[in-house]
């Protein structure tokens, strides 16, 4: 059975409350009077009566709405995963009494994550809707347009070397060259594929990079004079599609298939334009060409 807010207090709860009385953070202050909104609470109400049909009326007492409410803000201030936040506020008289847990019992993870589920993109709409409607009756801001911050998600990411950069460019350029063979066929010049190549003189370039050995600095400037001729043959056969493409050597045989063909080619578009890509790839080999084979260091950021 879902409710609102709890019923009956517990006599735990007013020792708990008489505790932590002048140690909440600013932000829960300013919270917990609009977290106390009735219509605010009445959202996510609604939400969980929705997940089974006699939720509202049968079953055991569930936990009611504005502990719901509170916890799920909670989580999303810290950005903790919900294991945390059962940990965090299990031992946390200050956190107990902001969710409105007093003495009770905490729910686990599990729990907390299917309310997460059933408190869905509608009702965080609502919620928000509300808040800028209370904002606006309290005179914080006029509520023409509202900005906020979405929450970042730590991940692993590309470690930006020029070899790596440099693979990464010779296959969007190999990559669009085989898209064009496809619909223009084996007319002009034929496609051949050094990616392979590319990518073993790339791990070369790294296995020297992190070695101490005195022949590493030898070894790092033969592969990445290797990696650069192929780079530059990469980008000289992406040149001559493109120049083949506006004399019409490579021709589709539809009149969508032209336009495909001319979409790949143009520098101005966004979907792998062989020009383009050979242009900047160009400019990356000449870069790092200046700066390896002098004797500096190439595996720069």
């Amino acid at each position: 059975m879902i409710e609102m807010r709890r019923a009956q207090l517990k006599f735990a709860d007013h020792w708990v409350a008489e505790e932590v009385a002048g140690l909440r953070e600013a932000w829960m202050i300013h919270a917990d009077q609009i977290l106390d909104d009735e219509i605010i609470v009445a959202a996510v109400y609604e939400a969980l009566g929705k997940r089974h049909p006699k939720s509202r009326s049968r079953g055991r007492h569930g936990a009611p709405a504005e502990m719901v409410l509170r916890l799920l803000i909670l989580k999303h201030v810290r950005n903790w995963s919900y294991q945390v936040l059962e940990r965090e506020v299990r031992a946390n008289l200050v956190y107990r009494d902001f969710a409105r847990i007093g003495g009770g019992k905490m729910p686990d993870a599990k729990t907390m994550g299917r309310w997460g589920l059933a408190v869905g993109p509608e009702v965080i709409k609502r919620v928000h809707e509300r808040m800028v409607k209370i904002a606006q009756d309290q005179g914080v801001v006029e509520g023409r347009r509202m900005r906020m911050d979405t929450t970042v998600t730590e991940t692993n990411v590309h470690y930006p070397t020029d070899s790596s950069l440099l693979g990464d460019g010779v296959r969007v350029l190999i990559r669009t060259m085989k898209k064009i063979t496809k619909i223009a066929g084996a007319a002009g010049t034929k496609l051949r594929d050094r990616s392979r190549s590319v990518k073993l003189r790339a791990l070369d370039i790294a296995r020297a990079a992190r070695s101490r050995a005195k022949q590493s600095s030898q070894k790092l400037k033969r592969a990445y004079g290797q990696l650069l001729n192929s780079t530059s043959r990469v980008v000289g056969q992406a040149k001559q599609f493109s120049a083949q493409i506006a004399a019409g050597v490579k021709r589709a045989n539809t009149a969508m298939g032209q336009l495909k063909l001319d979409r790949l080619r143009k520098p101005d578009r966004r979907d792998g334009a062989a020009s383009k890509a050979g242009h900047e790839t160009d400019q990356g080999s000449d870069l790092s060409r200046r700066y390896s084979l002098r004797g500096q260091a190439p595996e720069r950021v």
